[in-house]
Formats: C-alpha cells, sequence, structure tokens
C-alpha cells in the first residue's frame, strides 16, 4: 500500500493487526456482526502498510483513546484463522464462538452472522408475514439481501408487511424467537422491539437493486397508493447528498472509488456533478472531466449500482458521524 492517506476502515484494520491477538480478541467482542465483516475484510485485504501509517494510526488512537470511554472494532476469518492457527481446531472453537457470537446472543441474533442465502433457506416455508418480522429486526442492507433470493411475488407482499408493521408484542417476538432456536443455540432472552413501518420498508428498499425497487414500489402503489408515496418520501437516493456540506464530500471522496464515482455521476444532474468536483483539487476535477467524457454511454443497471454503493457508504459515514445528511437522509441515519 502506497504512503497515503488511509480510510476509517483501513485505520482501524492497521489498529488490530498491531495489537496482537489477545488485545484484539478483547476490542472485538464489543462488536456487533456488520463491523466484524467489515474490519475483518479490511484486515484481509491489508498487504504492505508503511512504518508511517502505523505511526500516524496509533498516534491518532491515543489521541481518541484519550478522549474517549469505550472503542469498539472487530474482524471475523481473520480471527478464526488466526486463532486456529496458534491454538489448533479443538482448543480454538469454543473461544472464536464466545468471540464472534457472544454468550447472550438469541436466536433471532445469530441471524446477523449469517449470510443472505442461508438466512433466505431458513425462513422460506415461513408464512409472509414471519418473514416480514425477520427482516424488520435484520439490518436494512442485510434485509436487502435476503429479500433479492425470494421470488417478485413474496418481495412485493413482504414489503408492504414490513411498512404495515406497527411495532411487534413481546410474547410473538419471544415466539419467534424460539422457533430460530430451534436450529440455533443460545440464549431466550428477549426484549420487546419496535419494528417495521413506513421507514423500515425505505430502508430496506435503499438497498435493493434499482429494478427491484422500482418493481416493488409500483405493486406498493397499486394496492396502497398511500403507502407507497409515504416510503418513497422516506426514500434516501442519489439526489439527497445534495444536503451534504463540502466537508462532508471531501470524506465521502476519501471513501469512494474513482470508478464508482464516474459510473455514478454518468447519471446525476450537474448540480451533484459540480458539487463533488468542486471539492476535488484542481488535477483531480480535470482528470474527472476528461473520464466522465471518455467514458460515454453506461449501462442503467451499472449508474444504479455504483450510486447505490455510493449511497451506502454515505449512510455508514452519517452513522459514524462522520458527515451529516440532511433533509430526509438525515431522517434515516439519524
Amino acid at each position: 500500500m502506497a504512503d497515503e492517506a488511509l480510510s476509517s476502515l483501513e485505520k482501524a484494520a492497521v489498529l488490530l493487526l498491531s495489537l496482537g491477538e489477545d488485545s484484539a480478541a478483547e476490542v472485538m467482542k464489543f462488536l456487533g456482526p456488520k463491523e466484524v465483516h467489515k474490519i475483518g475484510s479490511a484486515m484481509a485485504e491489508m498487504r504492505k502498510v508503511s512504518k508511517s501509517q502505523v505511526e500516524q494510526v496509533m498516534d491518532n488512537f491515543l489521541v481518541a483513546a484519550g478522549n474517549e470511554t469505550s472503542i469498539g472494532m472487530g474482524a471475523n476469518d481473520y480471527v478464526r484463522k488466526v486463532l486456529v492457527s496458534a491454538l489448533g481446531e479443538d482448543k480454538a472453537g469454543n473461544l472464536v464462538d464466545r468471540i464472534l457470537m457472544g454468550s447472550s446472543v438469541t436466536g433471532l441474533e445469530q441471524l446477523k452472522w449469517m449470510d443472505s442465502r442461508s438466512i433466505a433457506e431458513i425462513i422460506r416455508l415461513e408464512h409472509p408475514q414471519i418473514i416480514a418480522i425477520v427482516l424488520a429486526y435484520l439490518d436494512s442492507d442485510q434485509s436487502a439481501e435476503v429479500l433479492a433470493q425470494f421470488p417478485d411475488r413474496v418481495r412485493e407482499d413482504v414489503i408492504m408487511r414490513v411498512a404495515a408493521l406497527d411495532g411487534i408484542q413481546p410474547a410473538a417476538l419471544h415466539e419467534l424467537n424460539m422457533i430460530m432456536e430451534k436450529q440455533f443455540s443460545g440464549s431466550n432472552n428477549v426484549k420487546s422491539s419496535a419494528l417495521g413501518g413506513v421507514k423500515c420498508a425505505a430502508d430496506i428498499l435503499n438497498f435493493v437493486d434499482g429494478s427491484v425497487e422500482e418493481q416493488v414500489l409500483n405493486h406498493i402503489k397499486e394496492t396502497d397508493e398511500d403507502m407507497g408515496q409515504q416510503i418513497q418520501d422516506l426514500m434516501f437516493v442519489f439526489e439527497n447528498l445534495k444536503e451534504l456540506d463540502n466537508r462532508g464530500y471531501q470524506t465521502l471522496l476519501r471513501e469512494i472509488s474513482t470508478d464508482s464515482l464516474i459510473l455514478a455521476l454518468k447519471g446525476s444532474d450537474e448540480e451533484i456533478k459540480e458539487k463533488f468536483i468542486g471539492n476535488m483539487s484542481k488535477r483531480a476535477a480535470e482528470t474527472l472531466r476528461e473520464d466522465l467524457e471518455a467514458k460515454g454511454a453506461v449501462k442503467l443497471s451499472e449508474v444504479e449500482a455504483a450510486q447505490k454503493e455510493i449511497l451506502g457508504i454515505a449512510r455508514r459515514l452519517g452513522e459514524s458521524g462522520e458527515i451529516s445528511l440532511g433533509g430526509k437522509g438525515e431522517e434515516l441515519v439519524g
């Protein structure tokens, strides 16, 4: 890796790689599945990190640690491989499960650690209302991946049920949790949770492919126009990035690839293009303009995929407080 600025994710990966197995494992106990997967992937992709980069990360960490009361970072496959290599399969097994899963994870919570295809297989034969509750319980991006595994008819039915949910009674949530625990080990402790609603449905649709998003929304509007409009109004779309301030654009630019940006801007209006370009160096801005002209026509599906990717990064930065998303986006990530 060249001696260049590291993203927040890369800094976390460098720090964990520098801590050693025991200390890194202690830190990882405080992480959720999404953080584990992201930082684990970043750690796996690390190749060369200069001494000056490591020193800068450690200096920044010491400053941050002096101002904070707690810190959380994590990894997954990396931890498993390291512990198995150091302790052997038998000795490492329980330790890996304790670190990555935790001793008090409920049946529903364990779904968050699974891939989307496996989750879909588990709930495929359940009633659509059960599927809707499970999707409302998972993180929105994971729910979108699970939703993609179902036929169109099921997707539309389930999203409408998610939007219509107005929380779930503790007893019903407990019963659903017990169903999941028939297949997984874990605690049966469960708390009441406000699940579902039009905002939850909008969050899930934010992460699905553009063609699927349009199809599901159109179906919902045909069945319940008011509900469909409410969902659409709450969705965070690429145009919402107009609300970013200059610092927000500069932070976002450090996290996205040039290739993704070029594709995303091919399908955006001039205002957003100029806001991105206006927060680049003169040389980078000129290069981007040239690349946009040279790119020529691109598939709409490629543009939508790139915009979804950038929106996902923007939402993550908004959730962590690194940028402030105004308008509808602020309501979604607050």
